[in-house]
């Protein structure tokens, strides 16, 4: 199944959400025959409007091409949607009234917000696949903070670290809060300290100079994050071991 021009990973169970003009497609695994069965929900942008719906739908994550990911169902959390979408389907084909709609509504904002649980419930279960993006957010890191790419493009964003491991920036730092209680952008900035302690330790380069070759423009700032993660200036910090 491919989501734009990305193929999600999955063998049964999922759930997944496109929004307007967006595109996907579905096809046999290679000298595979094609097999699927499932729900299909479509809703015109037009049937949410002047709803709460209206706003709130853009606070969901997962219309967007940025998400890498499906949503993997259980058996039990199947059983859920399915019945949140027979409800939809025998109102739909009831005699429609003044209820129907915001009945209708209801139950797909019912829908949204068990996608929402099951979402977090996915980064408990899939500790596997999560400890081994883990594993590569640290080689990427690593890699980076090696290379020449800090003075060319400065520190690495959530979205390029996001984009190197395929996920979506949202599920990177969805799965390092559960796994490690930080955020990515903390993730960089522990990485950053650990390479500034290092230059401050090791080499007789000028505070000025660390902070230029850890893609900071203006010392002041590289100074004032080292401070805030340890408690001391970078001065400090090497005066301490002098």
């Amino acid at each position: 199944m491919k989501y734009g021009q990305q193929e999600y990973d999955f063998d049964e169970g999922i759930m997944s959400f496109l929004a307007p003009g967006q595109v996907f497609s579905i096809g046999p695994a290679a000298g595979g025959e094609l097999k699927h069965s499932g729900w299909i929900l479509y809703f015109h942008p037009d049937f949410l409007w002047n709803t709460p719906l209206a706003k709130k739908i853009k606070q969901y994550e997962y219309f967007d091409y940025s998400v890498s990911e499906a949503l993997f169902l259980s058996d039990k959390e199947e059983a859920t949607i399915a019945a949140i979408m027979q409800n939809i389907t025998q109102e739909y084909h009831a005699n429609i009234d003044k209820f129907s709609q915001d009945i209708i509504i209801a139950q797909i904002e019912l829908l949204l917000n068990y996608a929402d649980r099951f979402y977090q419930r996915q980064f408990i279960t899939r500790k596997i696949t999560n400890h081994a993006i883990l594993s590569r957010l640290e080689d990427v890191l690593n890699q980076y903070f090696s290379s020449d790419d800090l003075l060319k493009t400065g520190l690495p964003t959530v979205l390029y670290m996001a984009d190197a491991l395929n996920v979506s920036p949202s599920y990177l730092s969805g799965m390092l809060k559960t796994l490690t209680g930080q955020s990515t952008q903390q993730h960089i900035h522990d990485k950053l300290i650990e390479k500034a302690k290092e230059r401050l330790t090791t080499t007789s380069l000028s505070v000025s100079e660390i902070a230029y070759d850890l893609g900071f423009e203006h010392p002041q700032s590289f100074s004032k994050l080292f401070k805030s993660k340890t408690s001391v200036s970078p001065l400090e910090f090497r005066q301490s071991f002098n």
